[in-house]
């Protein structure tokens, strides 16, 4: 199996490729490259690849453009930090999508999945899949509607919750959200399945994807500070369960998303 890595964060890419050495030890790792001009001139040169592992948001811009400007007919498995994007549109049987930091466990699934895809697919589907994917993103780009009101089980009742209320969204067995309300409706159960599907619904400027368990509202955060390994940690106005931490990789685009508006 030939991979291309398309990484612009050298310690990221340096992870990435021991993880892809670890877990798959027969493959060979053809290229690893930071931006969207590179990549299209090495595609230009080169044989293409069995599998690409791509980050989203490149130094030039982004992926996708990698994608529709050049003929890419192998699957793809999308890395990146930037939740704004439509994870749901990513679900396709030949496209994976990786929340940064990458977890090995589920680089394996997506290496298990690709395997098993090749197996029965050609080339001909991944290119359709990809075309159906840039255009499902175009579309959601050209008009964003984001849910202003969120429904969530309060004792037998069925409760809406204004987005201006939420404090946070996070995951304990189950997708909670919680309020700034005192008393019993500060915590409610939601029916979502996972936080992904509560992020895609969600104005970006106003909520952030902490972490693989927290989503929060920027009203929500009193403060926050930065650890000396590049972390953050958040305090909230309300009470949190355990402590809300943001990962390096994505510490700078906190910053940047905290200070907007």
């Amino acid at each position: 199996m030939k991979i291309l890595i398309i990484e612009d964060e050298p310690l990221v890419a340096k992870n990435l490729e021991n993880l892809v050495q670890e877990l798959e030890p027969a493959a060979t790792i053809v290229a690893t490259i930071g931006s969207v001009k590179e990549t299209l001139t090495w595609l230009k040169i080169h044989p293409r690849p069995d599998l690409v592992l791509s980050d989203i948001q490149l130094s030039d811009g982004v992926s996708f453009d990698i994608f529709q400007d050049a003929d890419v007919t192998c699957p793809i498995i999308f890395t990146t930090a930037y939740d704004e994007y439509a994870i749901r549109a990513f679900k396709l049987n030949s496209i994976d999508y990786l929340l940064k930091p990458i977890d090995k466990s589920e680089l394996k699934c997506a290496f298990d999945k690709f395997k098993r895809n090749s197996q029965v697919a050609k080339s001909d589907v991944y290119q359709e899949q990809l075309d159906n994917l840039l255009s499902d993103l175009k579309n959601r780009a050209a008009t964003p509607k984001y849910k202003t009101r969120f429904t969530a089980h309060h004792h037998r009742s069925i409760v809406a919750v204004p987005d201006s209320k939420v404090a946070c969204f996070y995951r304990d067995e189950v997708i909670w959200l919680q309020t700034f309300s005192d008393g019993d409706t500060h915590k409610l159960i939601t029916d979502y399945n996972s936080l992904d599907e509560v992020e895609e619904l969600l104005n970006p400027e106003q909520f952030f994807r902490a972490n693989r368990q927290f989503i929060v509202n920027k009203t929500a955060i009193e403060s926050y500070r930065t650890h000396f390994t590049g972390k953050i940690e958040l305090k909230l106005l309300v009470p949190s369960k355990e402590e809300i931490i943001i990962s390096k990789e994505k510490a700078h685009q906190f910053r940047g998303w905290f200070e907007l508006g």
